[in-house]
């Protein structure tokens, strides 16, 4: 039975400040390196990652010397005209405002759908899991964003929950379980346990 480690990257700068980085190509900042250092996962045979450099270099430092694969589809969503921003510097706009009023279910003004970004996730994820399969992988790693893990966790994990429900912090994620029976037949993944606290 494969296994999957879903993680999120390390901290960056806008992180830190609580902006909403999507297509911002940002780093890891020094407490995103630092954080690393002190925590421990489990060894990963096969290793695929977001586009983004801080899901690039989170893995790199949590899996050193071990070659990726890039999926593109993994990148966070573009927060449009959100981009770059936090809530302070929002406020008062009257696209921010009538953003939270709908919960999120707008669109990003300029930018992508929740319904477009979690279907991507989706998608990409269900190609990768494809891919575990045929090469007969043991345990893989995935590195990507917040936003991802909580589309790939709402659409296939057991049990469910809701999309906010599988928030997970900076370079924490979950350990998965992957019958592939259940798969073929349900598209479901088994939580065995949260990664990186």
């Amino acid at each position: 039975m494969p296994e999957i480690l879903l993680i999120r990257h390390s901290k960056t700068e806008g992180n830190l400040l609580g902006r909403y980085i999507g297509t911002t190509d940002e780093p890891l900042c020094e407490k995103g390196v630092e954080l690393l250092k002190h925590k421990k996962y489990p060894t990963a045979d096969s290793l695929y990652v977001s586009p983004m450099k801080r899901c690039i270099e989170t893995a790199k430092r949590i899996y050193p010397g071990m070659p990726c694969e890039i999926i593109a589809d993994f990148r966070e969503c573009s927060f449009g005209e959100f981009e770059n921003k936090n809530y302070k510097e929002l406020d008062g706009n009257p696209a921010y405002q009538a953003w939270i009023d709908s919960q999120g279910t707008i669109p990003f003004p300029g930018g992508e759908s929740q319904e477009a970004f979690r279907s991507r996730c989706c998608h990409a994820f269900q190609n990768t899991v494809n891919d575990i399969i045929s090469k007969k992988v043991s345990r893989a790693a995935i590195v990507v964003h917040g936003g991802t893990i909580m589309s790939i966790m709402e659409a296939f994990a057991v049990p469910k929950r809701a999309f906010y429900d599988w928030q997970v912090k900076n370079a924490q994620g979950f350990l998965v379980a992957l019958d592939e029976a259940a798969w073929r037949e349900e598209k479901k993944i088994r939580v065995v346990e949260k990664i990186g606290v």
